[in-house]
């Protein structure tokens, strides 16, 4: 039996939150920006303190520990973006507000802050047992300042512990570029120090690994490079830094696609069985009893519920869009036919209407999955199955008051995401891509799910485009896992895709049209002039500003209070 051991995401300060803000960057620190100043010189109540700390292995892995516990846990990030939905989001539908403060903002300096200390503190040593646990804090740092990067654009570069009275608490923003290229600096700083995923020992599996410095550099590469290309910037070494880290990934031979569960793989790679599978490169880790968390199947509740653009994205079984000429797709007019002949990722990623399954209240039981039961969001009429374990336990943990039952793990850097941005970097940099880089990249993920090869001849023979091809491939694969909004922004079509209503199922003259509350009144009115539901309307997106998020008024007005600026994104 698998054992996973994830204690380096288990808050283990109880020996050392007496000792004071120094002691071994455990504590989660102070925030730069905040009204409230503390003093950090405070004297060690405890036998643990700077002088003794510091001196081994051990104490610097014990610091880099703290750096794990703001890994992403489960969320509803694409409910930004226009392929998921619950309720009306307020990023995604242009009603954004300046706040007043803002918990990325804060625990990504928090984070930064432990990290530069251990970068301090394992400065004077070149023992490779230290250098190691130096390159993971050089790793979070830059994985920190990227959380800001995607949001807010350039942001002030602290690289050093600060203390009160610092001058360099009122660091002024950096510019995008300057920011960008920081973290791809720490990143193959990084590299250096960090051991390979299939050197690490047992109870480190989950710990950074080299793999995971290049693919994150890879993923900030492509960001940045494509963000300055439909922005008229300069973006070719950006992209060819993507390429190559990404290509030093896939040359490596150390991660793999997840193959484990035949022509399911797609969907169990999500649920237990592709916990620390070849495809695993980052994760965060959760283990039954050890480490839970609420609701782990929370879409159930809450209705993270799948929409008509992520739907209709899917391809016909034989890799032609449905609506191009030739397509065998079967329509909307029952409530299964838009799911036959299709890409299997789309019945992997939401249930087909009917389909019994261990459900959120029903532990012990299977139940139909029907858009109409009533612990659900039925907003769009489509249900996740993504992350729906099959195990009424984990599934249900949760809801049965003990989150430590939940037991898989979310993946936060996957091999599959290497591929797609090898792949788009490629096609970017020059305008083509050759079938030799299709084949291996895109069709490697195509082969999981038995679809069709994307051909260069493909294409043109049915008068396809490769960008939209390429960029549809990157959707449904990443589909639900919190990519869709950063695309969005860096190909620059937030502006033409989120205006754009969300659409649900198609209601007129279907079978969903004689099914409650379907057919009730209310929902036969909210639709479309083709009959499709509305979710959302009157949504809109003002390019001036909403690309990047309003700075929080806190930390502008602290900067302003002391005689310095803190810049505001345009227009807010």
């Amino acid at each position: 039996m698998k054992i996973k051991f994830p204690v380096y995401y288990i808050t283990i300060l109880s020996r050392t939150l007496r000792t004071g803000a120094k002691v071994a960057g455990l504590l989660l620190g102070i925030m730069l920006w905040s009204s409230c100043q503390r003093d950090l010189n405070l004297v060690s109540q405890d036998s643990i303190t700077d002088a003794t700390f510091w001196k081994t292995g051990d104490d610097f892995k014990l610091a880099a520990n703290n750096l794990y516990n703001g890994l992403d846990r489960f969320g509803e990030e694409d409910v930004e973006s226009d392929i998921a939905f619950n309720v009306p989001n307020v990023v995604s539908n242009g009603s954004l507000q300046p706040p007043e403060t803002s918990g990325q903002w804060n625990d990504s300096y928090s984070y930064i802050r432990s990290a530069n200390n251990i970068i301090e503190k394992g400065a004077a040593f070149t023992d490779p047992n230290i250098l190691r646990y130096v390159a993971e804090a050089k790793f979070f740092r830059a994985w920190y300042y990227w959380k800001l990067l995607r949001l807010y654009g350039g942001v002030p570069l602290i690289t050093k512990v600060l203390n009160t009275g610092d001058t360099a608490l009122f660091t002024p923003r950096a510019t995008r570029t300057a920011t960008a290229d920081f973290i791809l600096k720490d990143l193959s700083e990084a590299q250096t120090d960090l051991p390979l995923q299939s050197d690490l020992s047992t109870q480190d599996i989950g710990r950074i690994s080299k793999g995971a410095a290049l693919a994150l550099a890879a993923r900030v590469a492509l960001f940045e490079g494509t963000w300055e290309k439909f922005r008229g910037g300069t973006y070719a070494a950006y992209l060819d830094q993507a390429v190559t880290a990404a290509g030093q990934v896939i040359n490596g031979s150390i991660y793999n696609l997840y193959t484990g569960s035949g022509a399911q793989s797609y969907r169990y790679l999500f649920i237990e069985a592709g916990d620390d599978s070849r495809e695993c490169i980052l994760d965060r880790r959760y283990a039954r009893n050890i480490l839970g968390q609420d609701a782990p199947y929370m879409y159930d509740q809450d209705g993270y519920n799948p929409t008509r653009k992520l739907a209709d994205l899917y391809l016909d079984k034989n890799g032609l869009p449905i609506t191009a000429p030739g397509t065998v797709f079967q329509g909307y007019s029952t409530f299964v036919s838009e799911y036959q002949d299709r890409d299997p990722r789309m019945t992997m990623t939401m249930i087909i209407p009917g389909t019994k399954t261990n459900r959120v209240f029903h532990p012990t039981e299977k139940v139909a999955n029907w858009p109409d039961n009533p612990q659900r969001n039925f907003n769009t009429g489509y249900i996740l199955y993504k992350y729906m374990s099959e195990d009424p336990v984990a599934n249900n943990s949760g809801r049965l008051g003990d989150a430590s039952l939940f037991d898989f793990d979310r993946h936060l850097i996957r091999y599959a995401e290497v591929l797609l941005v090898y792949a788009e970097a490629v096609f970017e940099k020059t305008g083509s891509i050759s079938d030799a880089d299709l084949d291996l990249t895109i069709n490697k993920l195509r082969d999981r799910v038995n679809m069709p090869h994307l051909t260069n001849a493909f294409v043109a023979a049915h008068n396809l485009d490769m960008r939209t091809e390429l960029r549809r491939e990157r959707t449904v694969e990443l589909a639900l896992e919190g990519f869709r909004s950063d695309d969005l922004h860096r190909w620059k079509t937030a502006e033409t895709e989120l205006p754009q209503d969300v659409k649900g199922i198609k209601i007129t003259g279907t079978q969903w049209a004689t099914r409650a509350p379907y057919s009730d009144a209310s929902y036969l009115s909210k639709v479309d002039a083709n009959g499709f539901l509305i979710a959302e309307t009157g949504r809109k997106f003002n390019p001036a500003k909403d690309y990047l998020q309003p700075l929080p008024t806190k930390e502008v007005a602290f900067y302003a209070n002391n005689g310095k600026v803190l810049q505001q994104n345009p227009e807010w």
